[in-house]
This record gives C-alpha cells, structure tokens and sequence, in this order.
C-alpha cells in the first residue's frame, strides 16, 4: 500500500489516484497495471530534472513497457510553449507512438502542464500519467486536469482539462530541488491554508523549521494536508465554472507580475507577491484587520517568499491583468479571504483598488 493515497473523483466517480511514496520502488507495479507490455512509454522531462530521475523511471518502466524512450527539452518557463509541444509530436510520430501507447510527465509544473497538453491533443488524446518532482507541481499543478502553454508571454493562455492515469510522487525528489525552487511551492500550500482550512495554516507556521529543513515526515503530511484542500476544490468544480476559481487566489497580480518580469521570478514567489496584493485590498475594505494582514505577510516572509517586487510601472501591471485568462466578460474574478480560512470569489473589485493594490506590492504607498 502506497505510504499515503488520494482518490480525486470526476463527477462523482473515480478518476485517478494520487500516491504518495518515499522512493520509485512502487511505480512499476501502478504501470503494470496499464497492460503495456506491448506498449510504449515517452517520459517527457527537462534537462535538469533528466539528471537526477530519468535514469531511474527509465528502468522501472522498461520493466513494463516493450519500450521505453525519453524526450527531455531545456528546463524553464521559456521552454512552455506550442513550439517545445510541436518537437514532442514529432518525435512522437518519428518513434511510431499510437493511441494505445503512453506518456510520462516527470518533473515540475512546466513539464506537467506541456506534457499533459501534447497528451490531449496528439491523435486526438493518448494516456498519460504524472511524475511531480518539484514541492509546486506536487500540490498544484499535478492534480485537478488543468493542461497547457504559454502563449505569447501570456501564462497558460493555451490549454486544456484532461485527466492523468494516475499521479505518482516520491516525496525523496524533492531533496533534489534548489533552495529557491523549494520555497517556491510554499506559495501554493500557504495559498491552500488561507482559503479553505485555517487549522492547516497554523499547522504550517508550527512546523516551519522541519518542512523548511526538509523532514521528510513533516513533508509528507504537509504534501498529503495540501491535496486534501485542492482534492476538495476541484472535485466540486473541476471546470472551473465556479468554485475552483478559489484556487486563483493571489494569481491574478501573481500572474501579471510574472510576465512583466519575464519569468526572471518563480511562479510561487510571484503568487506570495499577488496574495499580499489582495490581502492589501481586503484590508482597505475592513475584512482583515491590520494585524491579520501583518500575520500573513510574516508568514509568507518566513517561508522564504517575497510579498512585494521593484521595476514594475502600475499601469503595466493593471494592463497585464486585464489581459488574463480568469477574466469574465470584460470583468476581473479576484479572489479575496472573507477572514483566514475562508475565501470568496469577487467581482466587484474597482480599478481604484487594483491601483492602490500594486502601489502597495511596489512599495510606493
């Protein structure tokens, strides 16, 4: 039995799982169980994440599959787009892939989100299963469907919902990241606790000092209390016709940010940016208090993560996020925190506030 597990439904019934392990050594045996004997198997990954695990999933599945191939491309943001999807497909169909053959995702969000895009739309859909190896793509992007590319600097503008076969981490990758990649997964699990489970908030702020030093119990359960919070959002919503729109707290300046710093920083980093902004607004309305937005900004600098940037020009930032996928008809979804814990989607948020928001995360308030 895996270490831990999660079952994530798909209008009420059962999709995939998520198992949580400390190694690889159960890996074979989950994709045995997709009968590709005769079958083939690409592992999609980057060229960094190739030279601490490619070699290693590369044994499990030859002993599973009747072949085993490896498309890595160049780590990083830049690579995350229709052109990086373009080589995949050719080497696709130069390596003879059909329907019944599979894909692996082994790496962070970049390589899940690429690789589960291809998956969706080369011959028109082909299996593929997740191999998250960074602490981000392990508590966000690796669950829920969510696909795609970047297009033209605009972050996931292409894309698609289309589930895995299964998600397999091996929570010992992440002792593999750098410090800075690291941290940047505490955007997300921050993110997880201010909206949907205070308890899990204070939880991470008693732990710091295992899960910053990496313990590998602490992490685990960390990893496995985050999941609970996305699994129960995207279950209820796994179009984002509503409530997973939660999920976007502090993306949408996160996102804005990340673009006009031309992904110079990393996504979790730019979220923790984002959800200051947004704390900044509830704050002028008189939904937190000064010190609960103080608690916040002190945590999310605990963990590591930036709550303001330089450089930037407001009007670039509002003209960035006027342009963002979580638009609706002509009127920005942003999420604000009713109180820690609990969040809501908002719909009347004046660009008055946006300005005053960016101001604030610019440090010219």
């Amino acid at each position: 039995m895996p270490e831990k597990q999660l079952d994530i439904l798909y209008e009420g019934k059962p999709c995939y799982d998520i198992m949580l392990e400390q190694d690889y050594g159960a890996l074979g045996e989950r994709v045995e169980r997709m009968g590709l004997k005769s079958r083939k198997i690409c592992i999609v990954t980057d060229t960094n994440v190739a030279k601490y695990h490619a070699s290693a999933v590369e044994k499990v599945c030859a002993k599973a599959a009747g072949k085993v191939v490896t498309f890595p491309f160049p780590a990083g943001e830049a690579s995350k787009n229709l052109e990086t999807v373009q080589s995949l497909y050719a080497f696709l169909i130069k390596e003879g892939f059909d329907r019944g053959d599979v894909l692996a995702a082994l790496g962070g969000g970049v390589v899940g989100d690429l690789t589960g895009f291809a998956a969706a739309t080369y011959l028109r859909g082909i299996r593929f299963f997740q191999l998250p190896t960074s602490l981000l793509s392990m508590v966000d992007s690796s669950i829920g469907g969510k696909t795609g590319v970047d297009f033209k600097a605009y972050k996931n503008m292409v894309g698609a919902f289309y589930m895995p076969q299964f998600v397999y981490m091996n929570i010992s990758a992440l002792m593999t990241l750098p410090e800075a990649e690291y941290r940047s997964g505490f955007g997300e699990i921050i993110k997880h606790g201010l909206i949907r489970d205070k308890a899990f908030y204070e939880w991470l702020v008693q732990n710091r000092s295992g899960l910053l030093g990496r313990n590998s119990a602490p992490v685990t359960e960390m990893v496995y209390r985050s999941l609970l919070v996305k699994k129960a959002v995207v279950e209820h919503d796994p179009k984002e016709k509503g409530e997973r729109a939660l999920l976007n707290f502090g993306h949408t300046v996160g996102h804005a940010v990340e673009k006009l710093k031309n992904f110079s920083l990393l996504h979790g980093e730019c979220v923790s940016v984002g959800m200051a902004a947004a704390g900044h607004i509830c704050f002028q309305r008189g939904i937190l208090s000064g010190e609960d937005l103080d608690g916040i900004l002190s945590v999310l600098g605990a963990f590591g993560l930036p709550v303001s940037t330089s450089g930037l020009d407001v009007s670039d930032i509002l003209n960035a996020v006027t342009k963002d996928k979580k638009m609706d008809a002509g009127q920005i979804r942003f999420v604000l925190l009713k109180e820690i814990g609990d969040a809501c989607i908002d719909t009347t948020v004046t660009r008055q506030e946006m300005t005053e928001a960016c101001k604030y995360i610019l440090g010219s308030v």
